[in-house]
């Protein structure tokens, strides 16, 4: 991994020097935009819509459009001068059980890795903050934009997660939520047997994207020049007509579900035998 940032967690007066590497990567088949025809690459022109001239990226400025529809054209100047007090240094604000924090809130995930001389400081704060277990509220500025973030332990890495702002958090308003919906006792009860019979230990492992998988067999098969064949699509399920029949139906199938992946489990595995 490379580093895509450098700068310090600034704890009371302690400062530990860290830097900062991207969590997570989006796993997806990406595409070009081309000719139908001939398969050549789509290139796009930068043209300025008052001239009608071709743009070059040097000259190119941030502008904010008034409500007039005037322009307000920044340069990198200006963004210069913002004051960004945490434009190197992870500020800790203050520590909280992580259950107070809604996950909405998060956006991004980054690992943190000690510099040499930062390596003992950090391990320190990180394992007071592991038997406290609380997490670190902070500020921090990344790509010129300030945010707030938390700050835990994952298998003994410090992840900073990036979090949204409050208004930046829309509010569930829809209709709904207003109206009188009234539920059976039975249906309740039907609904949280079927919730206790699905439950388990979460394992990612156990899960996979099938249309990434799918795509990509399609792509390999127009590589080899084979025939693709494509599945059909498993018919949708309308509106239950009657819930309860329908929970009752779930939670049967959950069941069989469940018994069938431990019976999986419990099966001794074959040994393959070995080839000279």
């Amino acid at each position: 991994m490379r580093s895509i940032w450098k700068g310090a967690i600034s704890f009371g007066l302690v400062t530990i020097p860290v830097k900062l590497y991207s969590a997570t990567e989006q796993k997806d088949v990406s595409f070009h935009q081309v000719h139908r025809e001939d398969g050549g690459r789509i290139r796009y022109k930068r043209v300025c819509t008052v001239d009608g001239e071709e743009v070059a990226y040097a000259d190119i400025a941030k502008g904010y459009e008034l409500p007039t529809g005037d322009m307000v054209v920044l340069t990198d100047d200006d963004f210069a001068d913002l004051p960004l007090s945490s434009s190197r240094r992870i500020d800790v604000l203050q520590f909280t059980p992580v259950e107070q924090i809604d996950p909405i809130y998060f956006a991004k995930s980054y690992f943190l890795e000690p510099d040499a001389q930062g390596a003992k400081p950090y391990v320190l704060l990180r394992d007071a903050l592991e038997r406290s277990g609380q997490v670190a509220i902070v500020k921090v500025a990344l790509r010129q934009r300030e945010s707030l973030a938390t700050l835990r332990v994952r298998d003994g890495i410090f992840v900073l997660e990036t979090m949204l702002w409050p208004d930046e958090v829309r509010t569930a308003d829809f209709p709904f939520l207003d109206e009188d919906i009234d539920l059976r006792p039975q249906e309740l009860k039907m609904a949280e047997s079927l919730i206790e019979t699905m439950v388990g230990d979460f394992d990612p492992g156990e899960y996979k994207d099938a249309y990434r998988e799918a795509l990509q067999e399609v792509i390999d098969a127009k590589v080899a020049g084979r025939e693709v064949i494509q599945a059909e699509a498993p018919a949708e399920a309308g509106p239950a007509v009657d819930l309860m029949a329908a929970l009752r139906a779930s939670v049967d199938a959950a069941k069989r579900e469940r018994e069938g992946v431990q019976k999986k489990k419990a099966e001794p595995k074959k040994k393959t035998r070995k080839t000279a």
